[in-house]
This record gives structure tokens, sequence and C-alpha cells, in this order.
């Protein structure tokens, strides 16, 4: 079975890494582009994954608009040449129309209610659509929830093992306390209107939280002066090892705090829209805490990350916590092997 995936972000590359090396080995084959989009082709290239470089995208409506039709027609020439037999993307409106025009099906993953731009982008082209079964929204006919987070589909335990060489890396003793903190860059079609952190309160969350241990930022956008010497640095491929072993994750992305509570590390989410899956592992799991990009939000959030630091609970608290999810919750990574599996014959 022949199987073309688009990749949009880095997060998208984690998505299918499993997916993609399980089939492999069953002999199914792969067709890949990926976007230029922050750490995407570092992943891509240390896990040996073929990819195709589709560009780096655009910002503002009108432009990606533009970059649709030209990215369509990429997919378009690769894919006649490939022939696949189906299509599958987290959310790619450009996968999603290609399959629709080689009358092939696409199956779409998602798990962003308020992307409606781009949710009008691909749904109405894909044969399902599979979302987790906390998401908001419904889409129909075609929706199909499964009970999970897609963090699980690669940090459950039988795909992830944390390396503990990362302290080392980050020049952290064992059992030394540490926060990341992540900030978006705001360019994608669903974060039009948002603004984030600001500057002054970045540098806020530094100053205090570094009253409890080292502080390290991840960040696609550009950092003020006084907060670079804070950027981490370590392979792309560490990042889950960091935020194991982190104390606390401050900051704007859904994808990243997710990550935590599968990982059973205490996560603050700034964001206006909220998640379903973040409310959700914020109501039943108590892990992520989630705050508005208000400025009385953006104190408040400090100050609970300041609780969570202060708080003598020690990381085994947190850890047991995550159990429960992994206990709870199937492996999506099977889920779509099988789901696609359904189509190998028809």
């Amino acid at each position: 079975m022949k199987i073309f995936i688009d990749l949009g972000h880095p997060a998208h590359v984690h998505y299918f890494k499993n997916f993609i090396r399980i089939l492999e080995e069953e002999k199914f084959s792969f067709m890949i582009t990926a976007r230029q989009k922050d750490v995407t082709f570092n992943l891509l290239d240390e896990l040996k994954i073929n990819y195709i470089d589709r560009g780096k995208g655009e910002s503002g409506l009108a432009r990606k608009f533009i970059y649709m039709f030209k990215a369509d027609f990429l997919i378009f020439k690769k894919a006649k040449k490939f022939k696949p037999d189906i299509f599958i993307s987290f959310a790619s409106p450009y996968a999603a129309q290609v399959a629709y025009f080689m009358n092939k099906p696409h199956i779409a993953i998602t798990d962003t209610e308020h992307a409606t731009i781009g949710n009008l982008a691909f749904s109405p082209f894909s044969k399902k659509v599979l979302t987790p079964s906390c998401y908001k929204k419904n889409f129909g006919k075609k929706h199909v929830r499964f009970d999970s987070y897609m963090e699980i589909s690669y940090l459950h335990p039988k795909y992830f093992k944390p390396n503990i060489d990362v302290l080392n890396l980050l020049g952290i003793k064992n059992n030394e306390r540490f926060s990341i903190l992540r900030f978006v860059s705001w360019q994608a079609t669903h974060d039009i209107g948002h603004k984030g952190i600001s500057n002054n309160n970045k540098i806020n969350a530094v100053n205090e939280f570094k009253k409890y241990g080292k502080v390290f930022i991840s960040s696609e956008s550009e950092l003020p002066e006084k907060l670079k010497k804070y950027k981490i640095n370590i392979p792309s491929t560490m990042m889950h090892d960091a935020l194991f072993f982190a104390s606390l994750l401050y900051g704007e992305s859904a994808t990243m705090a997710s990550e935590c509570s599968i990982l059973g590390t205490p996560s603050i989410f700034l964001d206006n829209s909220g998640r379903g899956y973040t409310d959700e592992q914020q109501k039943k799991y108590g892990l992520v805490f989630n705050f508005t990009e208000s400025l009385i939000d953006q104190k408040k959030s400090i100050e609970k990350g300041i609780e969570i630091l202060q708080n003598n609970k020690s990381s085994d608290f947190w850890k047991e916590k995550s159990k429960k999810i992994i206990e709870e919750k199937i492996d999506p990574t099977q889920f779509f092997i099988d789901f696609i599996k359904k189509y190998e014959n028809k």
C-alpha cells in the first residue's frame, strides 16, 4: 500500500513517526512532503525519514491563499508520479485537496477546535476526520472520535524512554529543578487575532522562575535581548527528554502542554481559545493549568508557576497523575494503523 503524508509542523513529525516506522516494516511505502517550519527538517533528518521540501509557507490570509495553490500543485506533481492509494495528514488542506482531485481518500486528523479557516480548507475534501474524543466541535457523518490525545502517539511508554543525558547538555544536576518556557510565533491561520504573552511578562516570568532553578526558553519568535541567553540549546529530538525532567513548562504551546501531561510534568498554557484536550487535562487529570492571554491572566499564570515551583511535591506526585492518562487512553498510533489498513484492499 502506498501512503502520502503532508507535514506542516514539527509536531506532525512526532504524530506520524511511529506510524511510518511500523508500516514501513510491514512493506508499506510512503511519500512525504514537509513545510520548512521551525525544527521540522531537523527532526526528519535525525529520524532518517525521507521527505520533499514544500517551502516555508506564508503569513497573512492573502499570501496563505496564494501559497495554497503552489503547494497543491507541488503535491499533485509528486503524487501523480507516486500514485498513492491513500493520503493522511494532520489537517493539511493541500493533501486533502489533491487527494480529492485525484479521487483518492484523504484521512484528516485534527485536535484544534478554533482553526475555523483551516477546517474549511480540508474537511470538505476529506473522507474521514479523526479527532480526540474531547474535541468540542462536530464534523458530521465523516467524524470519527478516538479516546486519546495526539501526543500519546509518540510519548506512550512503549515508544518513549527518557534520556537522562539531556541533563548534562543542560548543565543540570540530577534532581535539580528547572523550568522550560515555550513561546510561539502566532503565524498560523488559527492564531489570527492572538498576541500571546507580552515581552514584559516573558521577562517577569523568567525573573520569577529563575529564583527556583535554571530557566530555558524555546521560542519560534524573536526573543527580547534580555532573554536570548536563556535560549535552550539541545538537539531537537531531545526536547521531550528535557520536558520529562523539567519541574515546570510555561508558555503558549498547547502541544507542549499536552506533552507534559503525558510525561508527568505540570504545565501552564496561555491562549484565548483554549483546546478541548488541555481543558480535559486540567479538569480530569490536574496536569495543565489554562489561562487566557489577558494581562490579568498573564500575571495570574506567573503566580501559578511560582506556586508550583514553591510546592514541595516531588516529581513522583506529577508522574503518578500521568500514569492515569496512559491507563485510560488508547494508543493513537495503533488506532491510525488499524484505520488505514481498512482501506488497504478497497
